[in-house]
């Protein structure tokens, strides 16, 4: 292991086998300082709401020691809203007052906040929300600023010490491009690579002619104009979740688009399942009674945005819940299994 690794995070492998990312002191210090400039300056105090073993729980902790402060820890175990309210109680009221959550968890506050009053204050007391570690449903970011939530989009992974495009503008220090539709990112905030792992560690980073290294995040975007001239980027899928159906190329992060637009599926998941007439076909993993909808209603959402009849879901499992990992993402790996078994 190199002299400078100061932290290695196993990445959370819910599409293929889980990672060892090697982050050193000046790559964690980097990130934090890049969220700092981006705060402007200003020190606060922080409720940490996710595993300190998962890289933006890593931060929060990160943050408050060069920040000075001492974080409010959250109690481990199921999220609880009213836990989570009670916690925030106790931050430090005459500091800026922050956090960074998952989808799920900030979907689970919007909703206990309809029904009390005190989670809705816990929501409205932060000066700034850090949301990240996989894309949030449609119209969640916009309910929660409906309570008064100040609620930022973030953007990155364990190899980039974290979030470092924050609502779709990087940080300072961050460079991002685009080759090949891949987004790639660089800055000091990169990891040294993946732990006895080169040629991972190979596949992933790159280095140009003239020093710069680049991590290729292996997710698919684009760079937009924005405000003041600025470029934003915009996320539309994963390189590797493209599969042929039919002879078509289908993009399952579009059809899980279309099909969270369906009432009730919000926070469906889509994933392949092999077909021996097709090669592979699009399936749908739900939680919750809400979910009535047919598989005709799913066909029809993915039809309306404009893909392929290859893109229709050919199968539905729905489910108490969804099967997740330790960061809060779904376990798309066990889904695409139960999927599998679950009966044509």
């Amino acid at each position: 292991m190199p002299r400078d690794v100061a932290l290695v995070v196993e990445t959370s492998g819910s599409t293929d086998a889980p990672k060892r990312v090697m982050l050193s002191a000046a790559a964690l210090r980097a990130s934090a300082g890049a969220t700092e400039q981006w705060f402007g300056g200003q020190h606060g105090q922080w409720l940490l709401a996710l595993p300190a073993t998962y890289i933006a729980g890593v931060q929060v902790l990160v943050r408050s020691i060069l920040a000075g402060t001492e974080p409010v820890v959250l109690p481990p175990g199921h999220f609880d809203p009213r836990a989570f309210a009670v916690a925030s109680a106790r931050l430090d009221h005459e500091r800026v007052r922050l956090t960074s959550l998952v989808p799920v968890q900030l979907a689970r506050l919007v909703e206990a906040a309809a029904a009390d009053a005190a989670v809705a204050d816990a929501l409205r007391s932060f000066d700034r929300i850090l949301l990240g570690g996989q894309a949030a449903p449609a119209g969640l970011v916009e309910r929660a600023a409906e309570l008064g939530a100040r609620v930022h989009r973030t953007y990155g992974s364990s190899e980039t010490a974290g979030g470092c495009v924050y609502d779709g503008i990087p940080l300072p220090g961050v460079g991002v491009r685009i080759v090949d539709r891949e987004v790639q990112l660089s800055g000091p905030m990169l990891a040294n690579g993946y732990l006895d792992d080169p040629e991972r560690t190979e596949a992933a980073f790159t280095t140009d002619a003239d020093g710069s290294r680049w991590y290729r995040t292996g997710d698919l975007g684009e760079l937009a104009a924005g405000a003041h001239g600025l470029s934003r980027l915009r996320i539309s899928g994963r390189a590797d979740d493209v599969i042929i159906s039919g002879g078509v190329k289908v993009a399952l992060g579009e059809v899980e688009r279309a099909v969270r637009a369906v009432p009730g599926f919000a926070e469906a998941v889509v994933v392949a399942i092999d077909d021996a007439e097709w090669g592979q076909r699009p399936a749908v993993a739900v939680a919750g009674a809400a979910a009535s909808a047919t598989l005709a209603d799913l066909a029809a959402a993915t039809d309306a945005a404009g893909l392929s009849p290859a893109a229709r879901p050919v199968r539905m499992l729905g489910l108490d819940a969804l099967p997740q990992l330790a960061s809060g993402k779904p376990d798309r790996r066990r889904l695409a299994q139960l999927l599998a078994e679950s009966p044509a």
